[in-house]
């Protein structure tokens, strides 16, 4: 493995000399290192023939990394090194009363005060103690259009967190196939914030039925976010208040996946699909779509491939410093070192790619 040093929550870019490149996969973990982004190492596999779902970081500067299995279910794991990993004994869990069933890990966030995941059957869990232990968020379980909440082909799962750094109790989250809902206690209570978005189930349970995708928050805004939904891609400048859908130069139907964000220039990226129905690049080009002004206008990325492969929600992966990187299903990890004008294939196959995360090194 690599010596550098792991450094978690650093933001000054410069001094990050190393990039360290998770990759989970139906069948286990890599770590891909490199000094330059040409020449590349891999680590792994590690917890083989486990479906790695996210990866993500605890207070105390431990790893976590989420994993599920047919035969033990879901679960987390932690690494102090990234090479040992531990599975978490008192994971996030629904109490047998309940009835619902902890599917899946989706998605980890800090924020700062405390680490929280949103997990399949749709819930938040948060821990105060570095995912030694969890608790569920009542306050979104009791919301009053819960019993309405459906899954989509995906399945009921809350898959993206985002928490406003200024001010920890303003948070986001995205739940698959019911909306965005936002809270501004600390998540005692939510409301749900989809208007100017397309729904994609009317319901008569209230204001849900909305499949989003992805959401990424501008780093210095929380007001600002992106969002690819099932059906368009979306900004909000009000932190969810009202969206507008963004879409010119796109090509299909808005439909696709992952949407990140670059924080050295600022660049959106997107992988555009046919549609809901066909869920295929178009016209059979995998191609990545860059907008350079917020969403306004998007450009197809020079580097396109004759290929039918596509990119999951958590495989796309930006690195702070114009480096963007794109886990496919068809198992390729591709990489553009200088924010989407040239792009370069890692050297190996990997199972099918469900995530991609960057883990800052110095």
């Amino acid at each position: 493995m690599s010596s550098a040093a792991i450094r978690w929550g650093d933001d000054t870019v410069e001094a990050r000399t190393t990039t360290a490149l998770a990759i989970g996969t139906m069948k286990g973990a890599w770590i891909a290192w490199s000094d330059d982004s040409v020449d590349w190492q891999l680590d792994g596999p590690y917890l083989k023939g486990w479906q790695v779902t996210t990866f993500g970081r605890a207070a105390d500067g431990s790893h976590l990394l989420a994993t599920g299995s047919s035969w033990f279910g879901a679960a987390i794991h932690r690494s102090t090194d990234l090479e040992q990993w531990d599975q978490v004994v008192a994971g996030p869990a629904f109490d047998e009363a309940d009835g619902r069933k902890l599917e899946q890990v989706w998605t980890f966030a800090d924020s700062g005060e405390r680490l929280l995941a949103g997990v399949a059957e749709a819930a938040l869990f948060t821990s105060d103690d570095s995912g030694e232990t969890w608790s569920v968020v009542a306050g979104l379980d009791a919301h009053p259009t819960r019993k309405q909440w459906e899954p989509g082909l995906g399945g009921l799962a809350a898959h993206r967190v985002l928490v406003d750094t200024s001010n920890p109790q303003r948070m986001w989250t995205g739940i698959s196939a019911v909306g965005v809902f936002a809270t501004e206690d600390g998540g005692e209570t939510w409301e749900l914030r989809n208007e100017g978005v397309e729904v994609t189930s009317p319901s008569d349970g209230g204001d849900i039925g909305y499949c989003v995708h992805a959401l990424v928050a501008h780093p210095d805004d929380a007001d600002t976010i992106w969002r690819q939904d099932h059906r368009g891609v979306y900004r909000t400048d009000d932190g969810g208040v009202s969206w507008e859908r963004i879409e010119r130069g796109l090509p299909g139907a808005g439909f696709g996946f992952p949407i990140d964000r670059d924080a050295a220039s600022g660049a959106l990226f997107v992988v555009p699909l046919e549609s809901d129905q066909y869920r295929m690049p178009v016209d059979g080009q995998f191609a990545v779509y860059r907008s350079t002004d917020d969403g306004d206008s998007w450009h197809r990325c020079e580097a396109t491939a004759d290929s039918y492969t596509s990119v999951l929600r958590d495989a796309m992966a930006t690195d702070c410093r114009g480096g963007v990187y794109i886990g496919t299903t068809g198992g390729e990890v591709i990489h553009s070192p200088d924010g989407g004008d040239g792009w370069i294939g890692l050297p190996w196959r990997f199972p099918r790619i469900l995530s991609t995360h960057v883990l800052p090194v110095a």
